[in-house]
């Protein structure tokens, strides 16, 4: 997240720069993308500290979802730059104003492209290795940025070669309406997180598999599988049937063994097991194993 801030702050001087130079509400669009890039890498920040605190008295499962409010601000503070920005596109192209200098601002916007592109990768790739949605969601609003700038680079080459002035209010339009969409997506997936959404397709899996085969094995039965998802947290809650000839203490390291083999196959879980003896009335659930 300090790279993203870094980055932010560099890109947001050479498009500014870029904008200044040249009079482009194209360039002033894509500088106020990045102005919005600052804000919520701090916010994603702030919010990265805030979910690696550990239990205390008043969360007693963590501080895993502050991670979701840092996608709704990025995700609110891009709907107001498309906003401002449609706003502004709108307003010159019913007073044009001639674009000037566009050699020198397609230069500044080219090398903030390629800052912006490497440290989104980055911040995907460190995002999936430790399941984090901030980091997730702050890289993949760069690189709409880095999308949304090569736009408007090839606009402005297009203004620059053809000398047709409202081509640069129409790319900033165009710029607007893609961030628009961008923030509706990080909204909608920032709520899904706060509903405790259940664990991803391929982990579910995970969690399918472990658990048929611990069944075939050990001679137990699970029911009313249940997972969820919270930032880089993973928690899933079950029923394990055993012979009613076991003691406590073996389904107890029945159950024991399952929150460590789930841990390990997810990449760290919390498991909450629940034990039933065997032909107990199944209780109605997402999965039966």
């Amino acid at each position: 997240m300090w790279l993203s801030i870094g980055a932010a702050v560099a890109t947001i001087v050479l498009k500014a720069v870029a904008a200044w130079v040249t009079g482009s509400v194209g360039f002033l669009s894509d500088a106020i993308e990045s102005g919005i890039n600052l804000i919520a890498a701090a916010v994603g920040l702030w919010a990265l500290k805030l979910s690696a605190k550990p239990a205390d008295a008043n969360h007693h499962f963590g501080h895993a979802r502050a991670e979701y409010f840092s996608a709704q601000v990025e995700g609110s503070l891009i709907l107001l730059a498309s906003v401002a920005i449609i706003f502004t596109a709108v307003d010159r192209l019913l007073h044009p104003v001639p674009v000037e200098q566009v050699g020198i601002g397609l230069a500044f916007s080219v090398v903030a492209t390629v800052f912006n592109g490497a440290v989104g990768v980055a911040l995907i790739r460190a995002g999936k290795k430790y399941r984090s949605t901030t980091l997730n969601a702050d890289g993949h609003h760069l690189l709409t940025d880095v999308w949304t700038t090569v736009g408007v680079i090839v606009g402005m080459a297009l203004v620059w070669l053809t000398g047709w002035q409202p081509l640069d209010p129409i790319v900033a339009l165009i710029v607007g309406l893609n961030i628009l969409f961008t923030g509706y997506k990080l909204l909608k997936g920032a709520m899904l997180g706060l509903l405790a959404e259940a664990l991803p397709e391929e982990e579910t899996a995970v969690v399918h598999t472990y658990l048929e085969d611990y069944a075939d094995a050990n001679g137990v039965t699970f029911t009313s599988v249940r997972t969820a998802a919270a930032g880089r947290e993973r928690t899933v809650n079950l029923v394990m049937q055993v012979p009613g000839g076991w003691t406590v203490d073996r389904a107890h390291d029945h159950a024991d063994a399952i929150e460590a083999g789930l841990a390990e196959a997810l990449g760290g879980a919390e498991t909450i097991v629940h034990v039933e003896p065997l032909g107990h009335p199944t209780r109605t659930g997402p999965m039966t194993v």
